[in-house]
């Protein structure tokens, strides 16, 4: 019959503990590769843990439609919301004509804090334009590959828009290799039909995207209508600036003439130059008929005057209107850091 040897508690332990080794040597090398594989997203969520946002802060980003993972970029970038100089030290304005709203930078967000009620859910957009920045640069090179070709298809789409066409103008000459990226953060917050392969790319940072397309449209939209006003009330005004000075020009003349024509009738009747009372009554009630038509010319002319400098009017607050808004949007007129 076989022996059993017994096993020594000594050669127990040795086993057991060449064991424990082993276990904590794999875990160490599964989270290194774990670290090596996925620093960004620890680096992420380590700036989470440690950011505390404001209730104001958050609140920017809920109203876009972001889902969890969108919400968690946002977060992670740490934004700042800012109504001072100091928001510029941070967004570089390459162009002093154009006004920045918000910039990614050093991996954070920041929002200029524009206040104007009429443009609710300016700064809302400006977050989530930044956050898919925040996406886009930690995407891998081949998904970048993917979906700038996506972006392309949609803005080739787009080609009529004019307002876009010049974003992107200016995006190549301020951020010139950064064409894709701006690209995926305009059409993710600024128009509502893609193509459904698009939808879907998005989805993995938005629940609900209309929401932000639709916060867009609603603060575009008090631009475009001032804008689309202005350009009404200046072509009125160049129409009725016409009409008054040819209409005024021939009212002169026509005035010029029938006072010389006054002039001549009156000599005439005193020279007793008709023949009849019937020839003086009928040159006399003709002159009276251009007399009267010349009155109505001149009250025409009054008129438009009157609906010229009634259409100014207008036209000087709509422009005082919008110089006000994007003044408000300006953050060069923003005043200095308090201390």
């Amino acid at each position: 019959m076989e022996r059993l040897e017994s096993m020594s508690p000594q050669s127990h332990s040795n086993r057991f503990g060449t064991i424990v080794i082993i276990v904590i040597s794999c875990v160490l090398t599964a989270m290194s590769l774990f670290l090596v594989f996925n620093r960004q997203y620890v680096i992420d969520r380590i700036a989470v843990w440690q950011y505390h946002p404001t209730s104001a802060i958050t609140a920017l980003i809920d109203r876009t439609g972001v889902n969890d993972y969108g919400k968690f970029l946002y977060l992670a970038s740490k934004p700042k919301v800012d109504a001072t100089q100091s928001f510029n030290n941070e967004c570089d304005r390459v162009e002093k004509i154009t006004s920045i709203l918000g910039c990614y930078s050093d991996y954070h967000i920041y929002i200029y804090d524009v206040t104007d009620p009429q443009l609710d859910g300016i700064k809302e957009v400006t977050a989530a334009h930044e956050t898919l920045h925040a996406a886009y640069i930690r995407m891998s090179l081949d998904e970048k590959a993917k979906v700038n070709t996506l972006v392309e298809a949609e803005y080739k789409k787009l080609a009529n828009n004019k307002d876009l066409t010049e974003m992107m103008a200016f995006y190549a000459r301020t951020e010139p290799g950064q064409r894709g990226n701006e690209l995926h953060s305009v059409i993710g917050t600024e128009i509502a039909n893609i193509s459904p392969e698009l939808e879907t790319h998005y989805k993995k940072y938005f629940a609900d995207r209309q929401k932000v397309v639709n916060l867009y449209n609603k603060y575009i939209s008090v631009f475009q209508k001032l804008s689309n006003r202005a350009s009404e009330l200046s072509d009125q005004l160049k129409v009725l600036a016409a009409t008054i000075t040819t209409s005024s020009a021939q009212y002169n003349t026509d005035a010029q003439t029938l006072n010389n024509d006054i002039t001549a009738f009156n000599k005439r009747a005193t020279d007793g130059d008709f023949s009849s009372l019937s020839q003086f009554y009928a040159e006399r009630n003709r002159i009276s008929s251009r007399v009267a038509d010349l009155d109505v010319t001149r009250t025409t002319i009054n008129a438009d005057v009157v609906k010229y400098n009634a259409t100014l009017d207008e036209y000087n607050s709509i422009a005082s209107e919008s110089k006000k808004l994007y003044n408000s949007i300006d953050s060069t007129l923003a005043p200095a850091p308090s201390v």
